[in-house]
């Protein structure tokens, strides 16, 4: 990890940061004892009420970095709105709410609603009548509230941008730009993203002043235990029957399908019913009710296979994936990250099939490759139609 460039390998305790006692019993309860990497650099300056850049992996705890800061700060009393969070999607801003309130244990009488579309509008605005402290929103509601004089924001001292890189490059960046505009009193406010783009840091040189920087860079012992295979296809239409067979071999309770359109989504979830192989399509065109049924249904184990555009690849709670097929070759080398993000969590094995049945596929496995310094090891199918591990060229 770098703090402010320094590089540093220092691990943290929750009890050497300045906590309150209630929130370490929450931590404790929680079994927490350490801080991960992002938490121990970014908490003692939010804390101090000091901007922060923080670049980190997903899943390495992001949301416990801005979250216990954001509560211990936050006065029960209040009776408007304190902090605020912006997240790209419903998926993570759902997560980031169910997170936060559960370290609110620490202060009774603090209140956290989620602002998202997808939802009825009224029922959020009912909401926001209970005086909430803390609002985590996408950035489309929270405008629509803001229309609507649902929510005031002058009074707002926190605001974190979560997956920022993310968000920008949604095309949020007009309505993040309002909304802090909009906020006269915001004291401090922290970027976190998993990579920092331009338009990120456009961010940090017009809205922050002398932030902290938090790096935070996956390392061997760090990284998620993922085996990465990409497989070698003479066609497209060869990716079907792999993927099953792949799946019944390797007895994959739960894996996620990802694929770049939602059309192909939508081809892939009707294909593996036909093969009764149990699955659902999500991506955004599916109504959020069903989203979120589709994913419960997902984590109760009761749908085997869920095919996913990359709208799923980031922000969603599912800790417990056993497999991730890339079913195309994602186009940026980010997505890649994320989707196969998704397994290998909480110190399990995973693994990631990658298939590639054109020659644009292959280059841009061999960019990710070479890019992302990963192992990935290639297997292709012999005369016999086995699955077999190529050769390397150097030997």
């Amino acid at each position: 990890m770098e703090i402010n460039g320094i590089e540093t390998n220092e691990q943290i305790r929750y009890d050497s940061l300045n906590l309150s006692p209630e929130m370490l019993a929450v931590l404790q309860k929680k079994g927490y004892e350490m801080a991960t990497p992002v938490q121990g650099g970014c908490i003692p300056f939010l804390m101090e009420g000091k901007d922060v850049v923080a670049k980190a992996p997903t899943g390495t705890g992001k949301t416990f970095a801005f979250g216990i800061p954001i509560v211990e700060h936050t006065d029960p009393a209040t009776k408007y709105v304190s902090s605020l969070i912006l997240a790209p999607t419903r998926e993570l801003a759902l997560q980031i709410r169910d997170e936060l309130t559960s370290l609110c244990e620490a202060k009774e009488g603090l209140r956290v609603v989620c602002l998202y579309g997808g939802q009825p509008i009224d029922k959020q605005i009912t909401q926001m009548k209970k005086k909430p402290q803390i609002v985590v929103a996408t950035p489309g509601r929270l405008m629509d509230c803001k229309k609507r004089k649902a929510i005031r924001l002058d009074r707002v001292e926190t605001v974190i941008l979560d997956e920022a890189d993310r968000m920008l490059d949604m095309g949020f960046i007009d309505d993040v730009t309002k909304i802090l505009d909009m906020m006269p009193n915001r004291k401090n406010l922290g970027l976190f993203s998993a990579t920092i783009s331009r338009e990120v840091m456009d961010i940090s040189w017009v809205y922050q002043r002398d932030p902290a920087e938090v790096t935070v860079r996956p390392v061997a012992e760090d990284r998620p235990d993922i085996q990465q295979y990409r497989i070698a296809l003479d066609s497209r239409e060869e990716k079907l029957g792999t993927m099953v067979a792949l799946l019944e071999g390797g007895e994959y309770e739960r894996a996620i399908a990802f694929c770049n359109t939602k059309n192909m989504t939508d081809r892939l979830a009707a294909m593996l019913k036909m093969q009764d192989v149990s699955c659902e399509a999500i991506h955004g065109s599916i109504q959020q009710r069903s989203r979120e049924k589709t994913l419960q249904r997902f984590r109760d184990g009761k749908i085997r296979v869920l095919v996913a555009t990359d709208v799923a690849a980031r922000g969603l709670d599912i800790d417990d994936v056993d497999v991730v097929f890339n079913y195309d070759v994602p186009d940026e080398q980010e997505y890649y990250i994320h989707r196969i993000g998704r397994t290998g969590r909480a110190k399990k094995h995973g693994v990631a099939y990658t298939f590639c049945a054109s020659i644009s596929d292959a280059i841009k496995m061999d960019e990710i490759e070479k890019n992302q310094r990963f192992d990935i090891q290639k297997l292709a199918f012999d005369e016999d139609g086995c699955l077999m591990m190529e050769e390397s060229e150097n030997n």
